[in-house]
Parts: C-alpha cells; structure tokens; sequence
C-alpha cells in the first residue's frame, strides 16, 4: 500500500487528523443506528408485541425515522460530535417508552428488561463516544499560538496614539441640555 493510499484510510473527517478510536466508534454507532431504524420502520408490530408495548406502534416507527436519520447524518457528516450527542437524547427518550412497559401486569417483562439493558448498554457507549469526540476539539495547548507581537491596532499603538484628539462628537450624538449634569456650585443642606 503506497503511503497515499494508507494516509487515505487512516484519517478521520477531513481536517481533524488521523482517526481516532472515538471515530470509528462513531461510525459505528451511524451504522447501528441505522440498522436499528430499519427494523423500527420494518417491524413495529411484532417489537411492540414482543415487548408488551402495544399501541405503540407509530412512536416505533417515528424513531425507526430519528435512528435512520442520525445515523446517515453520522456517516456522511465531518463531524459527528453534535449527531452522537442527539443519540444520547435518543436514548433517553427510548428508556423512557420502554420505562412504561413496567407499570402495570406487562407479560413481557422479561423481554422488556433485556430490551432496557440492552438501550441502557449502548447509550453508555454513545456517552463515552460523544465525550471522547468533545475531548479531541479541546482548546490546543498554552503557547501553540503565540499573539503576542500583535498590537490589535492598525497601524500600531504608536501612530495611533492621538489619532482621535481633534474628533468633536456630532450634536445629535451629545446629551441633550435639560439632561446634563448640572454644573452649578452646590449649595450645603440647612444654609
């Protein structure tokens, strides 16, 4: 393999170096996701059924539509960091279907339990994957970039120093007369 050919699969987004483990847990998690939507849009009933979820069919398949969607926008964006996070919130939001699968005499407790663990199992994947993504965009470290030859001014703080001397602020810029500070001599309370 020429080093072209190996500096091409192994780099991450463009302009973000070489890829991480973060990354290609990133697109694996796009992978499944998309996966997991597809069966979501495919088979609402018979996981609503198997899960003792029933009546829920259209919340399924709503995000069978959300896990699809994060999951191409995983794959296709140069950065995932914002789509991970979205995962995590999807998550949540699974936890909390499948949360009210308990109450009542659900008969498929059992496999409403593996289910949960199952969510609650990757979304601590998608925490650590969304957490290690943030941790490659931190700041570079103290004296990567050195400023401190620039002035910030154009031409240089010395020939600006009393460039503004003769400006005279127009008059409707000044503060109207019955609202200046008064300016006469005070007189002491008493006298």
């Amino acid at each position: 393999m020429s080093d072209k050919q190996h500096s091409q699969t192994t780099r991450g987004a463009p302009g973000r170096g070489p890829e991480t483990g973060h990354d290609a847990l990133a697109r694996g998690l796009g992978w499944f996701s998309i996966g997991l939507g597809i069966l979501e849009l495919a088979a609402p009933r018979g996981l609503c059924r198997a899960l003792g979820l029933r009546g829920r069919e259209s919340l399924v398949q709503a995000y069978g539509v959300r896990e699809v969607a994060t999951g191409v926008a995983i794959l296709m964006s140069h950065d995932p960091t914002p789509w991970i996070i979205g995962r995590v919130g999807g998550d949540a939001l699974d936890l909390a279907t499948l949360a009210t699968g308990f109450e009542g005499d659900n008969p498929k407790r059992t496999n409403l339990a593996a289910a949960t663990a199952a969510v609650a199992g990757v979304t601590v994947l998608d925490v650590i994957c969304a957490q290690g993504l943030i941790g490659q965009k931190r700041l570079s470290p103290p004296g990567t970039f050195d400023y401190g030859d620039r002035s910030g001014f154009p031409r240089g703080a010395r020939s600006m120093r009393g460039a503004a001397s003769d400006f005279a602020p127009p008059a409707d810029f000044r503060i109207p007369e019955p609202l200046r500070p008064w300016s006469g001599e005070r007189v002491a309370p008493g006298t």
